[in-house]
C-alpha cells in the first residue's frame, strides 16, 4: 500500500487545515499531533476548544464564501469537523489544486439532508419514505391533499445539527410548532433502536470500521445522550448494518470517517437516518475503547497512511456532558470528584466557558469488562453529575 514519505508526518513545512475547532476538531488535532503534524484551525469563536491545542488558530465564518477561501490558501491539506461549510469556496480550491476531504462535491450532497435523502433514493439504499417541501405554507396544503399524514418528522435541509431543526409534529395542534423553511417530511418509523456505524475509507479504498453502536436520545433535546458499545442486537442485525454502511461509503466514493446513523425497526430492518462525513459524536468512546479512535482513522486517511485494525479494547458507555435544560451562564462542574473516583472512568472537558440548554460541553467513557458494570456506573454519573450554570 503507498502512502507519503516519511517526511511529510514529521516536518512543518506543510501544514493540515482544520474548519471548525469545536470539540471534534480538537480532538483531530490531539490526533494529530502524535504524527508532529503541523494544524491549522479556522473558527466563528476565539474561544474554540481546538485554538487551545493547534499551532495556528485563524478566526473567521466557514459559512462565508471569504473567510474559507483565505484559510484554504495557507494550507496544503484540508479537512473539517462539520458538514455546513461553504461549498462554492471549497470547489474553487478544489479547482485551483487544493485537497481536500472530504471532497466538496460529496459534500454538496451531504449537508443539505434533501439532496442525502434524494441520493439514497436513487441508489436504492432503504430510508423512509419522505417529501420535499419549500415553507411552511406547502407543508400545510401537502397535508391538506392528503399527502403527507400526522404524525412526521420535520427536518430543516440545511443547518440543523445536534437536535436543532428537527421536530416531531404529532397532529395538527402542533403544526404552529413547524419550521417555515426547505424541510425533509419523513414518514414517522416505530424504532426499536438507533444505531451507528462509523466507517473509514482511505485513498486505495480500503476500508476500516467500528462495530455498531447504540445511541440513547435525550427526549428534550432531541440529542445523543447515552452511547452503548458494542450495540446490544443480534449477529444478523449486527452483519446488516455493517454491510449497508459499507455500501453507503462505496456509493459515495467517499475518503475519509463517515458516520452512518440507522433506524432498526420494530419489524427488524434497517432504515438510513442520516450520515456525517467526518468524526462523530457516536465515535467518541473509541478513544479509549479502541486500539485506534476515529481521529487517528481520519488522520491517517486524509495523510494516505495505511488504515489501522479498530479492534475493541473493552465494553463502553459513553456519555455527553450536556447543559442543564433553561440555564445559561459560565459553567460549573459537580460532584466531578465523586464521578472520576469509579475505575474506568474517562473525562473529557471541551473547554467551552458558557454552557447553554442541551450544548455539549464535554463527554464521559466508562470502560469496564461487563457492559452491565459500565451501564451502572453511567448511571450514577447522570444522577450525581451537575452542570452548573453561574
Amino acid at each position: 500500500m503507498s502512502s507519503v514519505p516519511s517526511q511529510f508526518i514529521s516536518s512543518r513545512d506543510k501544514k493540515i487545515g482544520i474548519i471548525a475547532g469545536g470539540q471534534l476538531g480538537k480532538l483531530l488535532c490531539l490526533s494529530a499531533s502524535n504524527l508532529d503534524v503541523e494544524v491549522s484551525v479556522m473558527d466563528g469563536s476565539e474561544n474554540a476548544p481546538a485554538k487551545a491545542v493547534c499551532q495556528n488558530f485563524v478566526l473567521g465564518n466557514y459559512a462565508n464564501y471569504e473567510d474559507v477561501y483565505r484559510f484554504g490558501k495557507t494550507v496544503d491539506l484540508l479537512t473539517l469537523e462539520l458538514e455546513h461549510v461553504n461549498i462554492d469556496a471549497l470547489l474553487k480550491l478544489k479547482q485551483e489544486g487544493l485537497t481536500i476531504f472530504p471532497d466538496p462535491e460529496i459534500l454538496k450532497t451531504i449537508q443539505d439532508k434533501g439532496l442525502q435523502k434524494a441520493f439514497f433514493k436513487a441508489k436504492n439504499l432503504p430510508s423512509s419514505s419522505f417529501q420535499l417541501v419549500k415553507n411552511k405554507a406547502e407543508l400545510e396544503a401537502l397535508i391538506d391533499k392528503g399527502i403527507i399524514d400526522f404524525p412526521f418528522v420535520q427536518k430543516s435541509r440545511k443547518g440543523g445539527y445536534d437536535g436543532k431543526g428537527v421536530a416531531l409534529i404529532k397532529n395538527r395542534l402542533q403544526l404552529s410548532q413547524a419550521f417555515d423553511t426547505a424541510s425533509v417530511i419523513e414518514q414517522n418509523v416505530e424504532i426499536e433502536k438507533e444505531l451507528s456505524v462509523i466507517l473509514c475509507r482511505d485513498q486505495q479504498k480500503n476500508i476500516q470500521y467500528f462495530e455498531p453502536v447504540e445511541m440513547v436520545f435525550n427526549a428534550d433535546g432531541n440529542l445523543v445522550e447515552k452511547l452503548i458499545s458494542p450495540a446490544q442486537i443480534s449477529d444478523e442485525i449486527k452483519k446488516q448494518s455493517i454491510e449497508l454502511s459499507k455500501q453507503i461509503m462505496e456509493c459515495f466514493d467517499l475518503v475519509g470517517l463517515l458516520a452512518v446513523e440507522l433506524f432498526l425497526t420494530k419489524q427488524g430492518t434497517l432504515l438510513i437516518n442520516e450520515v456525517a462525513p467526518r468524526p462523530h459524536n457516536s465515535g467518541h468512546h473509541t478513544i479509549e475503547a479502541n486500539l485506534y479512535s476515529q481521529y487517528d482513522l481520519q488522520m491517517r486517511a486524509v495523510l494516505n497512511l495505511p488504515l489501522p485494525q479498530t479492534k475493541e479494547r473493552s465494553a463502553a458507555v459513553m456519555l455527553n456532558i450536556l447543559g442543564a435544560d433553561q440555564r445559561q451562564g459560565h459553567v460549573e462542574y459537580k460532584n466531578i470528584d465523586k464521578c472520576i473516583a469509579l475505575q474506568g472512568v474517562y473525562f473529557h472537558i471541551y473547554g467551552k466557558k458558557i454552557t447553554k440548554p442541551f450544548r455539549k460541553m464535554g463527554h464521559i467513557t466508562i470502560l469496564d469488562d461487563q457492559l452491565e458494570n459500565a451501564l451502572e456506573k453511567a448511571d450514577y454519573i447522570q444522577k450525581h453529575l451537575i452542570v452548573e450554570a453561574t
